[in-house]
């Protein structure tokens, strides 16, 4: 089975579970399912640099303990639902914790190990399932404000959610992440990878150096003070390509993750796909899997 549909899978095990518990509604609560399963979740401030939760195990009772040095409810509730993917994906359990002791996780998309990105997949179908989110979509303007508004309504991480956002929304929306002058990640929506001949923005390219972003980038306390900027540009300017079309740039700093979330939004690009014939299933996944720890 390809990484590409263990992932979608997963996904969908998050939301079956929802309809499984009866929960129809937004927010998820993942303490609330964890307590349904006799699953003990506790806060631990002094967990190692870069782990955000842990599953334990003594027989057949879990525990979760989740990172609560960084103050992001969104964070850290995502970290619990990653933990619950673990314990409800087939064969995690056997995988990740076969005898008793402790799995520490880096949720957030910080991974490489095809079990923790399914656990990732797993907490955004559970946390932002596909009908409820997109009734949460175009309740504010197009862009920043509809992914801030999700976010709230999710009480998920605003990096998270834009994600899903980009995933599902039927307008042309890139979403990137930014750490100085390089790209962490970027995510597009079907709408905006119709642009033919697009310069695919890679994991460790550099951010171009005339955009909103950059320059705002090029100020730390900007990025660190959760400053914002926004300005009109050129699609070309980010992403290349033959079709030039006006696109709004949104920028926010992410604070003490030292890093920078951009939202190119447009209404006006058509929804016609163009294939990238030279692309294996295997470049599409290093692509486009995301690698964040917000």
């Amino acid at each position: 089975m390809s990484l590409l549909l263990r992932l979608k899978l997963a996904k969908q095990r998050g939301e079956t579970l929802l309809a499984e518990q009866g929960l129809t509604g937004l927010p998820v609560d993942p303490f609330e399912i964890a307590a349904r399963h006799d699953i003990v979740v506790q806060a631990k401030p002094d967990v190692a640099s870069g782990v955000s939760g842990m599953l334990l195990r003594h027989g057949n009772s879990f525990g979760i303990l989740y990172a609560s040095e960084i103050p992001s409810e969104g964070f850290q509730r995502f970290s619990v639902a990653h933990e619950l993917g673990h314990y409800f994906l087939d064969g995690h359990i056997d995988h990740v914790l076969p005898n008793d002791g402790v799995h520490a996780s880096h949720a957030g998309f910080a991974s490489v190990d095809p079990y923790e990105q399914e656990a990732d997949s797993f907490a955004v179908g559970l946390l932002m399932p596909v009908g409820p989110f997109r009734r949460l979509m175009h309740r504010s303007a197009l862009g920043l404000a509809d992914i801030e508004s999700a976010a709230d309504t999710c009480k998920t991480s605003l990096t998270a959610t834009a994600n899903r956002y980009a995933e599902l929304t039927d307008d042309a929306i890139a979403i990137i992440v930014s750490t100085g002058r390089t790209i962490d990640y970027c995510i597009m929506s079907e709408a905006m990878k119709s642009l033919p001949d697009l310069s695919w923005l890679r994991r460790g390219a550099p951010v171009p150096s005339n955009t909103e972003t950059a320059r705002f980038n090029a100020d730390p306390s900007r990025v660190a003070h959760g400053e914002r900027a926004n300005s009109e540009i050129d699609v070309l300017d980010w992403l290349g390509g033959k079709r030039s079309s006006i696109v709004m740039e949104e920028v926010v700093g992410l604070g003490r993750y030292g890093k920078t979330l951009t939202v190119l939004s447009s209404q006006k690009i058509g929804h016609e796909t163009y294939a990238d014939e030279g692309d294996d299933e295997e470049d599409l996944v290093e692509r486009w899997t995301p690698r964040f720890r917000r």
